[in-house]
């Protein structure tokens, strides 16, 4: 053994060397993460080689900025390219979790000090805000028992404005750049102030000023001012929805679709649907699968049932094809990319050059 061990490290030395401390290495040995080169049978030390030092002092680094453990098993064993893009994905995790934490303590402050307040103003292209609302405004709740999804989410960061709307079926997310003054923010819009500013903002090219202070929301625009206050409930967490839905890694399948076309094949009244019923109510929903050239198409009830071959013989989309008229038409443009992972993961319908406007529709289970 002492031959052996001579140009090994022993745990304590793996420990200074890297940064990590004795239990931090033996934790992630049970977790097959740092396993040692050479355990003693009889005592049950560790023993670790040169090549060992520098995974060590990864994990060290890793575990400084919060990656998750499973996460740094990863890293350890990939390729470069591939933990980099581990690296790029948790350092969004903490921009996000950083946001907000950010407009938490400023509700805080809030309620701390409701008389002094936190005020907020934004200054907006009246083209681009118009946009932004056009892509999000179907996606707005309408059942009286959910209050909190009936109105639009301003998620006001530092150079812009986030706008987000879901009534659980289905989420869109915009964004319009502006000049802000004042800490982020984040309130719930009343649908009717969102369509009052709508109406107005196709008659001026002056920019849109939107002051939030506290729940009271004021917009001058065209030479008007609109007033509304902030609805009170709690919108959803949207990134965790997100990551949920779409993830962090790229989908499984992403189709460019022309839009003129897949909007007449699902308005002609002979197109296939399948008959399924939702909370009592008849619901036709549309099929979406591939064609032999790999294009979107619409399925036949019949075609479900029946042999299919070929590698794409797994996609089959089910979704409320109204659903889809409307995200089609609220993301405007001649050509769209559909993206999913299979027949029970969400579709995200996105513009082809614009990373921060689009859809997510959840599907059917056929």
């Amino acid at each position: 053994m002492p031959d052996v061990v001579s140009d090994l490290h022993s745990i304590g030395e793996l420990a200074r060397a890297s940064g990590l401390t004795v239990s931090a290495l033996r934790f992630y040995d049970s977790a097959g993460v740092l396993t040692p080169a050479l355990v003693d049978p009889v005592t049950g030390y560790r023993w670790y080689t040169d090549e060992q030092i520098a995974p060590a002092r990864l994990v060290a680094g890793l575990r400084r900025v919060g990656v998750p453990v499973p996460d740094i098993a990863a890293v350890v064993r990939a390729e470069p390219a591939e933990v980099h893009r581990l690296l790029d994905a948790h350092l969004r995790r903490l921009a996000d979790g950083l946001a907000d934490a950010r407009r938490e303590i400023t509700r805080l402050r809030t309620l701390v000090d409701p008389v002094r307040g936190v005020v907020t103003t934004l200054l907006l292209s009246p083209a681009e805000l118009a946009a932004a609302l056009d892509a999000v405004r179907f996606a707005v709740g309408v059942d009286p028992e959910i209050p909190a999804l009936s109105g639009m989410l301003l998620d006001i960061e530092p150079d812009g404005v986030r706008l987000v709307a879901t009534d659980r079926h289905r989420l869109a997310l915009a964004r319009a750049g502006a000049a802000v003054d004042g800490p982020p923010a984040r309130v719930l819009a009343p649908v009717d102030l969102v369509d009052r500013l709508r109406r107005l903002l196709d008659t001026d090219d002056r920019p849109v000023r939107l002051t939030v202070a506290g729940t009271e929301l004021r917009v001058t625009v065209a030479g008007r001012t609109l007033t509304g206050t902030a609805l009170p409930d709690d919108f959803p967490d949207y990134r965790r929805l997100l990551r949920e839905a779409v993830g962090a890694r790229p989908a499984a399948y992403r189709i460019p679709v022309d839009v003129a076309a897949l909007r007449a094949a699902l308005r002609d009244p002979a197109a296939p649907t399948l008959a399924r019923e939702y909370a009592g109510t008849p619901l036709a929903i549309s099929v979406l699968g591939l064609d032999d050239s790999g294009d979107l198409r619409l399925l036949h009830p019949a075609e479900l049932t029946g042999l299919v071959t070929g590698p794409e013989a797994g996609l089959r989309f089910g979704v409320n094809g109204e659903y889809l008229l409307d995200a089609l038409d609220a993301a405007g443009g001649p050509q769209l990319v559909l993206e999913l992972d299979g027949p029970i993961a969400p579709l995200a319908v996105r513009r082809p050059d614009d990373a921060d406007t689009y859809s997510v529709l959840m599907p059917i289970r056929l």
